[in-house]
């Protein structure tokens, strides 16, 4: 699908920003949720619930990966006690973009985004060559033409537009990034 963006979402209030703007751009765009990384299941699920909201509210598509935790843990169980922000965010970063790198192959879309950079929190460099690097190791993708639309959403005031629209909306607004070792530290 020419000028179709696929953007991995990896909560509703980092996705205000970037639905509205790629929406503004024309692009035909389509969410997708990996949140397989996010413990426990009520979390996931409640993250989930803002999303359709969000999606619903501004007239776009979300796909939802089934939620697969004890694959997430087998990928990054051996990195546990790893920094947050360490390996292990790394290893997972990778495992979300990849996985919509495939999605985003499989629906034959031009792009792929991601709504990561959003948060200060994220190291938008290792997300960028993450992202990149997923779409190149794809062979599928690379046929297709599928390509890296590298964005930082939290630069022009992006996270400060974030949090106004959260609270405008009502969005649920976690406070941890989502997996058991990230809670773990949280609740230190």
């Amino acid at each position: 699908m020419k000028d179709a963006l696929l953007l991995h979402v990896c909560c509703a209030p980092d996705a205000t920003v970037p639905f509205r703007d790629l929406k503004a751009e024309g692009w035909a765009l389509t969410g997708y949720f990996y949140g397989s990384n996010i413990h426990p299941e009520a979390e996931y699920q409640r993250r989930a619930e803002a999303l359709l909201f969000l999606a619903e509210r501004e007239g776009i598509p979300v796909i939802t990966r089934p939620y697969t935790p004890d694959e997430w843990f087998a990928r990054v169980s051996h990195l546990a006690d790893e920094p947050e922000g360490g390996l292990r965010c790394a290893l997972c970063l990778a495992a979300q973009l990849r996985a919509a790198a495939e999605e985003g192959a499989r629906m034959g879309v031009s792009c792929l985004s991601t709504t990561l950079t959003t948060s200060p929190r994220k190291d938008a460099a290792l997300v960028s060559r993450l992202g990149a690097e997923a779409v190149a190791s794809l062979e599928a993708a690379v046929s297709l033409g599928l390509a890296w639309d590298d964005r930082v959403w939290r630069k022009k005031n992006g996270f400060l537009r974030s949090l106004r629209i959260t609270q405008e909306l009502g969005l649920y607004r976690q406070n941890y990034c989502g997996c058991a070792y990230s809670q773990r530290v949280t609740y230190r």
